[in-house]
């Protein structure tokens, strides 16, 4: 009706466990707090915790990816879903694992995994993945879920066939 409040409920269509690598300031809502992340999964999934480990330390060490060895692969950038007291913790921790900066981008040391929900998954040659998800957002801070757990591209694309 006219002069009503219309309220658009979205939801998601898929979920993954994802893994922060990137973060950056929002110069809007959230001024001054790091709210606009960047997610990865692995390229493949870790045999264990201590391979998981071994790539978190050559990433904190800036040593490059070795090629076919396992690695976080970026995906998604996602701000919302969290509220203000959420996005102040992880603030915190982001301030805390820096490893490099550029720009209003910050590099962060791999070790927070989110829960994301997304509409859609796509096919994408501009996205080093591969793959592309409509409308991210994040669900929920995974404090239970360790690092090796996050899912993989195997995921992603399973998602994509429909399986």
């Amino acid at each position: 009706r006219r002069g009503s409040a219309l309220r658009k409920l979205n939801r998601a269509f898929a979920t993954l466990d994802v893994v922060m690598t990137r973060a950056e300031r929002d110069n809007v809502k959230r001024a001054g707090v790091l709210s606009d992340y960047t997610f990865a999964v692995w390229n493949r999934p870790p045999a264990d915790a201590a391979e998981a480990l071994a790539v978190v330390e050559a990433i904190a060490r800036r040593e490059p990816a070795r090629e076919g060895a396992l690695q976080l692969v970026p995906f998604a950038k996602a701000y919302s879903g969290l509220t203000d007291t959420e996005f102040a913790a992880i603030d915190r921790v982001i301030r805390a694992s820096t490893l490099e900066k550029f720009g209003p981008v910050r590099s962060v040391k791999p070790s927070l995994v989110f829960e994301l929900g997304f509409e859609g998954v796509n096919a994408s040659p501009r996205h080093k993945s591969g793959i592309a998800v409509r409308f991210p957002r994040m669900l929920r801070l995974r404090t239970d879920k360790p690092l090796h757990e996050a899912d993989s591209l195997d995921t992603l694309r399973r998602l994509m066939r429909g399986v």
